[in-house]
């Protein structure tokens, strides 16, 4: 087909778009020329808007992520809601003293992820009771360090030291150091 997809308004989300695809894909424009059997400068034209290309090579380019066309033009590319969450903006979930936990993005609608910057005082405890949900969840000491108890491995973790189990096995947190444990975690599906 040799219709060219015409108007500056097309044209520019065209090349807009195509950018934003290659680049959520990770390919560089030369890879993504690769790929698709057209040369890089091909790429980088339609990219800048310097030419609109005929459906049937924008069809050619898409296939080498692979994309559909109507997946191309159909792809909302606008956040839903926030997408920056300034350090005060993080909603505090925990209600003991000796324990933060700021949760990013509370607001966001669909959330399939719960994301939490984590504070446990020296002697903070999640309690005797071991926690259990579903789900997944994972984390990594960014300072300090804290026991966790898994099921029945228990673990002392320092800055840099990670650990990801199944959020149905029993679990405990526990700050036994002398100075504040700073954690960033997530688990799945967000059970906050």
């Amino acid at each position: 087909m040799s219709l060219a997809l015409q108007g500056n308004q097309m044209s520019d989300d065209i090349g807009t778009r195509l950018k934003l695809v290659r680049q959520i894909f990770g390919l560089t424009q030369r890879e993504l020329a690769r790929r698709a059997g057209v040369t890089n400068g091909a790429i980088s034209l339609i990219e800048q808007n310097r030419v609109s290309p005929s459906i049937s090579s924008l069809k050619k380019i898409l296939d080498g992520l692979p994309l559909s066309l109507a997946d191309f033009f159909t792809l909302d590319f606008s956040p839903s809601g926030n997408v920056f969450f300034a350090a005060e903006e993080l909603t505090e979930i925990a209600y003991q003293p000796e324990i933060s936990m700021r949760l990013v993005g509370r607001q966001t609608k669909g959330r399939a992820l719960g994301m939490l910057r984590e504070v446990y005082q020296p002697g903070a405890d999640t309690g005797d009771t071991m926690l259990r949900h579903e789900g997944e969840e994972c984390g990594i000491v960014v300072a300090g360090s804290l026991m966790v108890t898994v099921g029945a491995q228990e673990r002392m973790l320092n800055p840099g030291d990670a650990y990801y189990f199944r959020s149905d096995i029993p679990h405990r947190f526990r700050n036994q150091g002398s100075e504040p444990c700073v954690l960033i975690s997530a688990n799945s599906p967000p059970t906050f």
